[in-house]
């Protein structure tokens, strides 16, 4: 189960509604082993498309240098699908590298009448997706 509190829920949320109708991509921080979602990264789609997303590789090095530093490991990795449901597809399946990590996906379809709002969580492990329970808590 994926337990995180709401100003993180609403701050992936608002994040996705922003950079919609294009993907929005970034991840939740947490410190080294605790599996607990603390810091909000947002982060820039480099493809800027409505069907993709990529982090900068810069940007990428750069996180995971201060991630190191700070003795944090992503907790959650998120992006948004904008024209379709909040299900992994195969190339979110193939971007999957984090086997700690909770895979969140929102999907922002709703904004233009395709789809009802989703956030959902997954564990993606070998290219096994498992759907996991969200808790949403004031705070820890």
């Amino acid at each position: 189960m994926l337990t995180l509190t709401q100003d993180l829920y609403d701050r992936i949320v608002e994040h996705a509604r922003k950079d919609h109708p294009d993907e929005a991509c970034g991840i939740v921080a947490g410190p080294a082993g605790t599996g607990r979602p603390e810091r909000f990264v947002p982060m820039l789609n480099a493809a800027r498309s409505p069907t993709f997303y990529e982090f900068d590789s810069k940007d990428l090095l750069k996180l995971y240098r201060e991630l190191d530093d700070r003795d944090e490991e992503p907790v959650i990795v998120y992006h948004s699908h904008t024209a379709t449901e909040a299900y992994p597809s195969r190339t979110d399946i193939t971007y999957a590298n984090e086997p700690g990590a909770h895979y969140v996906l929102v999907s922002t379809a709703d904004q233009d009448g395709l789809g009802e709002f989703q956030f959902r969580s997954y564990r993606i492990v070998d290219g096994v997706i498992t759907e996991e329970e969200v808790q949403v808590v004031d705070s820890y």
